[in-house]
């Protein structure tokens, strides 16, 4: 894309007001988009929840949302849904305050069903270039296809946003900007804590090594484990990238000439995202202007019919925990919502369909204050929702190994997730699996 225009204040003079001004466009009875995780503008957004008070029936639509939108004043007159829990939303969606939409299929420029209804869509992009182009930043996420579908865009214009390859949007689209003016927004970076970052070093060298081969197209699902797999793939060769969030460690890579992008069968020689998530300055700065990198919408890189098209995938996904059969639970804590499903399970299903590339990544145990417990379970507690179907699982990694799944009868499945679950809960899982499945291993 261009570089941003000299005199861009100039470009959008007649629709730049501020805050309080640009969201006053939003009236009794609309449906808002507010954006998801990267792509959430948080001065328009402040600036709609300050006006809870004023405008009755609104209903607000978000995906990851990094606002707090669980506010009295807020909730005692509008509707808030979201497809995705964060840890903002996550008690409130589980106590009833917010309604939660499971959403696990996409369809290129096609919002998913029960979040696609929108009058107004808050979205942040960056200033305009000399012909009025603007990028959507580090987070495309729905962008383009909200603004097909909202009568209304309102624009929250960040000076700092990267202007990557991919998805852009033309000013004239807005009704009306306003100039993000705090200190520049910055996904936050979770720290590892010791312990997970020990786990992860040994599942990411196993994962590369044993499970990576060259010529391969990645994606690397959020979380602990799996955004830390980039650096470990220094010795391979023509890698391919088509992800919905890009972790760190890529521009690294594609310097290197590890990650080619040859071998796909679309946008070939593109990394290719939805949105950059746990990424460092110093690699933003390497992919903003760098047609490389190229950021679409998410109904396009989550699109199940384009993912199996990709003969040598490989999805690596995070898990809370999987069943000695291969189930995986990423999205609830037994019957306690966490998150969602987002695209893990399209990736899975589309890499164990082409490739028998599906790949769970956990560590085998973790710490709950002064207690461990296991990771590898015998049975998912009632209410557990199953993320992805043993079906499509083909391998589960932790610390403690590698279970390969693909082919398996149940005993075999059982004695592969045994061997790799934390010694101290090994006894106990075979009598779970004597009990649940009537299988002595």
């Amino acid at each position: 894309m261009k570089p941003t225009a000299p005199n861009w204040r100039d470009i959008v003079a007649s629709k730049l007001v501020s805050p309080e001004e640009a969201v006053a466009i939003v009236k009794d009875g609309d449906w808002v988009w507010t954006g998801g995780w990267t792509s959430v503008p948080p001065q328009l957004c402040a600036a709609l929840a300050a006006r809870a008070g004023d405008v009755k029936n609104v209903t607000i639509v978000n995906f990851l949302s990094p606002f707090n939108w669980d506010r009295p004043e807020v909730l005692a007159s509008w509707k808030v849904i979201t497809g995705y829990c964060s840890p903002f939303d996550r008690p409130a969606a589980r106590e009833g305050r917010i309604e939660y939409v499971p959403v696990s299929r996409f369809r290129d420029g096609k919002m998913p069903p029960g979040l696609d209804r929108l009058d107004v869509a808050l979205i942040p992009i960056s200033p305009p270039d000399e012909d009025g182009w603007c990028s959507f930043g580090p987070g495309v996420f729905f962008g383009p296809t909200v603004s097909s579908i909202a009568t209304t865009l309102v624009g929250e214009i960040h000076e700092n946003f990267i202007r990557p390859g991919g998805a852009r949007i033309h000013i004239d689209r807005f009704a009306r900007v306003c100039e993000y003016t705090l200190p520049p927004a910055q996904a936050p970076i979770p720290p590892r804590t010791e312990e997970t970052e020990l786990a992860a070093n040994v599942i990411c060298t196993l994962v590369a090594t044993e499970i990576v081969s060259d010529g391969a197209t990645l994606q690397f699902g959020i979380g602990d484990v799996s955004a830390a797999l980039p650096v470990f793939l220094d010795d391979k060769h023509d890698l391919g990238v088509h992800t919905e969030l890009l972790p760190g460690g890529i521009p690294d890579l594609v310097d290197k000439g590890v990650i080619t992008g040859k071998h796909k069968p679309h946008h070939v020689g593109k990394v290719i995202a939805s949105a950059i998530g746990q990424v460092p300055p110093e690699d933003l700065a390497r992919i903003d202007g760098n047609d490389t990198y190229e950021l679409h919408d998410f109904t396009h890189t989550d699109d199940l019919r384009l993912l199996l098209q990709i003969e040598n995938f490989i999805a690596v996904n995070n898990a809370l925990a999987v069943d000695l059969t291969g189930n995986v639970s990423s999205e609830t804590q037994g019957n306690l919502l966490y998150s969602g499903t987002g695209g893990q399970a399209v990736f899975a299903i589309a890499a164990s369909t082409a490739a028998n590339g599906s790949v769970i990544v956990l560590p085998s145990s973790s710490l709950i204050g002064q207690a461990r417990h296991t990771r590898i379970v015998g049975g998912h507690p009632p209410g557990t929702v199953v993320t992805v179907h043993r079906g499509f699982v083909d391998y589960v990694v932790t610390e403690q190994g590698i279970a390969r799944l693909t082919g398996k009868s149940l005993r075999e499945r059982i004695g592969e997730m045994i061997s790799i679950a934390h010694p101290d809960f090994r006894g106990e899982l075979k009598e779970e699996a004597r009990r649940l499945y009537g299988i002595t291993v």
